[in-house]
C-alpha cells in the first residue's frame, strides 16, 4: 500500500471548479484531506475490490483517491455537468487503474443501482449557505440506503447529529476524527486568500 503522503501528492495534480457555486457550496477537498480519508477506508478494508461510491463528487477528487488504492470501480456523481467536465480531465492527470464512471444526477435521488458491497466516500455541502441548512442530511440518507460503510466530511460541531442521525437510520459511528479543511478564495464574500476552517470525518456502518 502505498503511503498517505504518496498518495496526496499524486492528488495534487486535479484541478479545482472553474466557476464555482456559492449555492451549491463548491470547495473542492483538499488533497492532504482526501489522501487521509482514503487511505482510512483503505486501511479498514474497505477500498480494496469494491464499489466506491463519491456522492457529490465534484471534480473528483475524493473519487480519484479511491481508484488510486485499487477498488473494484468507482462511481462518481455530481449535479453540475462543468465539474464532471473537470473531473474527466482529472482522472486523466491522475491515471489510475480502477475504472472510473462519471454520472449526473442528484446524490441525494440516486438515479442508479450500485453493485454491492458499495463504501460511499464523500464531502457533501455543510449547509452554511442560507437556504442551505442540514444539506448533509440528504446525502447520509443515500449513505444509509446503499452503503455497507460510508465516511463523509462535515462541519465541526456534528458530532451530536451524525450520530443521531445515523442511530435512527441502523449505522453506527465507528470513527470520528477533526480535520482542517483550507478553503481558498472563490467568492466575493471571502476576505482572506485562504483560510482553514474546522472539519469533522466520521465513518459510520450501516446495517
Amino acid at each position: 500500500m502505498a503511503s498517505k503522503r504518496s498518495l496526496a501528492t499524486k492528488l495534487g495534480v486535479v484541478a479545482g471548479f472553474e466557476a464555482p457555486s456559492a449555492a451549491l457550496e463548491q470547495y473542492p477537498t483538499p488533497p492532504d484531506l482526501a489522501a487521509h480519508v482514503v487511505h482510512l477506508a483503505d486501511l479498514h478494508g474497505d477500498v480494496d475490490g469494491r464499489t466506491v461510491l463519491d456522492l457529490g463528487t465534484g471534480t473528483g477528487m475524493l473519487a480519484l483517491a479511491a481508484a488510486l488504492r485499487g477498488p473494484a470501480r468507482v462511481l462518481g456523481i455530481e449535479l453540475d455537468r462543468d465539474a464532471l467536465a473537470t473531473a474527466l480531465e482529472n482522472e486523466r492527470r491522475v491515471a489510475a487503474s480502477a475504472p472510473v464512471h462519471w454520472l449526473q444526477g442528484d446524490a441525494t435521488r440516486l438515479p442508479l443501482d450500485v453493485p454491492d458491497p458499495v463504501t460511499v466516500v464523500m464531502n457533501p455541502p455543510f449547509g452554511a449557505q442560507d437556504g442551505n441548512r442540514n444539506a448533509d442530511r440528504g446525502f447520509l440518507a443515500t449513505a444509509s440506503r446503499v452503503a455497507a460503510v460510508s465516511y463523509s466530511v462535515h462541519n465541526a460541531g456534528s458530532r451530536e447529529f451524525v450520530e443521531a442521525f445515523a442511530a435512527d437510520n441502523g449505522g453506527e459511528v465507528t470513527h470520528a476524527f477533526a480535520a482542517d479543511f483550507a478553503i481558498e478564495a472563490q467568492f466575493d464574500h471571502h476576505t482572506d486568500a485562504s483560510r482553514d476552517i474546522d472539519a469533522e470525518v466520521y465513518r459510520i456502518e450501516w446495517a
